[in-house]
């Protein structure tokens, strides 16, 4: 009687299996390689798409309003004044910085005497913290390291040329995100077969849009009213450039959790070289902006926005900070937001409550007006 060999169940896997184990390994790894090399442009994708996010509903109402049934002249005209804001903002910095920066190189000579001769607030800052007899007694390493800021000097124009790259980068593609909106979404929506479902994605994406545009407006608002404030504080006190520095402030304190810090110790070390009354003022001025701020003016605006707590907010940002730096920082909360209404819908709908009716502003951004023909 012939016997067969038996087969147990740990025998051999076959190649085949094999072999696809091995290429979904190395398709896996090729794909994050792809990933991280291409990550700049990936960000600067996403923060057209939340730029596209936050000029949608305006184009719309422009659209509706303004030129009718014309998307590419509504999108022309918003994106046009998008772009005159942006360079009043930048002429409105850089005049003043320019013209104080020249009175500010012809008058240093005459302030390196007066603080060498110890006379000023800085002069007499110097001679407290004896600086300058510890300048002249390391004149040399005081040199190398003057020296070795030139590659850091040029990182920095490195990094503000690819910022400059990364706006126009921006702009050029949340142009057609915006002109092809309507088609892109209606696209998108004639995938999903299902009524019920399509109503669905449609209002989950619309409260996603609002949740973004929502953070934006609110954000700006904040940063409006601080250096609306600040200057106001700097201008009594009599500081210089007190312009120049609520600006500086303003567009600092677009940045969560930091921001405000950063824009706080340009302003108060441009006080402290005025006077000391000016800087107790200002610093005191500071502390209880934070405390407002934090308390008063963001949960009032962004919880109706938004809508997120204050522990979420906090746990985003650092999550958002860890991954990407400031920028990490500024896209937190918008993503925050967007995961919060996935959340809630997925949770909503688990436990069988009814479909929330679609608001006038939830259709503005998800339905446009139908073109007619010709």
């Amino acid at each position: 009687m012939t016997s067969h060999p038996s087969h147990s169940s740990s025998g051999a896997v076959p190649w085949r299996a094999t072999a696809a184990a091995i290429g979904m390994v190395l398709l896996t790894g090729l794909c994050l390689l792809f990933l991280y090399e291409v990550r700049r442009t990936l960000v600067w994708l996403v923060v057209a798409l939340l730029f596209t996010v936050a000029l949608y509903p305006v184009v719309g109402w422009v659209q509706r309003h303004l030129t009718r049934t014309h998307r590419l002249l509504a999108t022309l005209l918003v994106f046009l004044v998008v772009l005159i804001l942006l360079a009043g903002l930048i002429t409105l910095f850089a005049i003043p910085l320019a013209r104080e920066g020249v009175v500010f190189v012809q008058q240093l000579p005459h302030l390196i005497d007066e603080a060498q001769a110890g006379r000023g607030v800085i002069g007499r800052l110097l001679n407290r913290t004896n600086a300058i007899h510890y300048v002249k007694a390391n004149q040399d390493r005081v040199r190398a390291f003057l020296t070795g800021l030139t590659a850091p000097a040029a990182r920095v124009l490195q990094t503000v040329a690819t910022g400059v790259a990364g706006v126009i980068t921006i702009f050029v593609l949340a142009l057609p995100m915006v002109l092809e909106g309507p088609k892109l979404m209606d696209g998108g929506l004639s995938l999903v077969n299902d009524p019920r479902r399509r109503r669905r994605i449609a209002h989950v994406s619309a409260d996603c849009a609002k949740s973004i545009t929502g953070y934006i407006s609110g954000n700006l608002l904040i940063s409006v009213i601080c250096g609306g404030l600040i200057y106001a504080v700097l201008k009594i006190m009599g500081v210089p450039f007190a312009g120049l520095i609520a600006i500086f402030v303003a567009f600092a304190d677009l940045i969560p959790l930091i921001g405000a810090t950063l824009g706080a110790i340009v302003a108060v070390t441009a006080a402290a070289f005025h006077s000391i009354p000016a800087l107790i003022v200002v610093a005191v001025f500071f502390v209880a902006y934070q405390q407002l701020e934090n308390h008063v003016l963001q949960p009032l605006i962004l919880s109706r926005t938004v809508k997120l707590n204050p522990l979420t907010v906090i746990v985003a940002i650092l999550i958002g900070v860890e991954l990407a730096g400031i920028l990490g920082a500024l896209l937190a909360i918008p993503f925050a937001g967007i995961v919060q209404v996935i959340v809630r819908d997925l949770w909503d709908h688990r436990k069988g409550r009814p479909e929330p009716e679609s608001t006038p502003a939830t259709d503005e951004i998800v339905t446009e007006p139908p073109t007619p023909p010709g």
